[in-house]
């Protein structure tokens, strides 16, 4: 008896918890089709959601917008976080993360649009890319891999060189997005102090695929 009485609120919370992430995930779409103003109905019914229980999680349409950008900080975060695990060199986790972002741009163009639709918020945000990249920064400048002054600054140098990388992608598709993200990450590496002859070492060891990536993050 008591099994049961346990098991029925898990299987609310899950049900909730399930109906939360159908709206997160059909703003998601919204967002990256351009798609702000559409109606909170049109919503729901791509989320396959009841309109009147869209409020029992969300007070409104930016606040469920918000809740999407964070989503695929986290999710995005999180694969980088994996990913750079079995790393010791800041600098190579630095210049890994940076690798991993710029080919999703590709590979999974609805996150990137996500993340490029609400890129002057992002250096504020305490969740996603921006910590983890300025925790990357100030750990290579502890350590010497780096040479920053102000470590503030650098995230803003790397935050727009992602978000520019990723606008340039999508603008020219017969660009090879690999190439010019590795690029991209050396430039940046060299900017911070790195040799170029190592900078560009770095930037050309193995990293992994996308199909990891994209299963990671879905």
């Amino acid at each position: 008896m008591t099994e049961h009485i346990t098991d029925a609120p898990n299987r609310l919370d899950r049900r909730k918890a399930r109906t939360r992430a159908a709206l997160v995930r059909a703003a998601q779409s919204f967002m990256a089709a351009g798609k702000l103003n559409a109606p909170i109905l049109e919503i729901t019914q791509a989320a396959d959601v009841g309109m009147g229980s869209f409020y029992n999680y969300f007070q409104s349409k930016d606040e469920l917008f918000h809740a999407a950008v964070e989503d695929a900080l986290d999710r995005h975060g999180a694969v980088l976080d994996e990913l750079t695990a079995d790393l010791d060199d800041p600098a190579q986790i630095f210049a890994q993360s940076f690798r991993l972002t710029g080919r999703l741009h590709r590979r999974d163009p609805e996150l990137s649009k996500v993340l490029l639709r609400d890129g002057p918020n992002l250096l504020g945000s305490d969740k996603g890319l921006a910590p983890r990249a300025r925790r990357d920064i100030e750990a290579a400048a502890r350590a010497g891999r780096f040479t920053v002054r102000d470590p503030e600054l650098a995230l803003t140098i790397t935050a727009g060189a992602a978000l520019c990388l990723g606008q340039l992608l999508h603008d020219h598709p017969e660009r090879d997005d690999a190439r010019d993200t590795d690029q991209v990450a050396e430039d940046l590496l060299r900017m911070f102090g790195v040799s170029a002859d190592e900078a560009h070492e770095i930037c050309q060891r193995p990293i992994p695929g996308p199909d990891v990536v994209l299963r990671t993050v879905v």
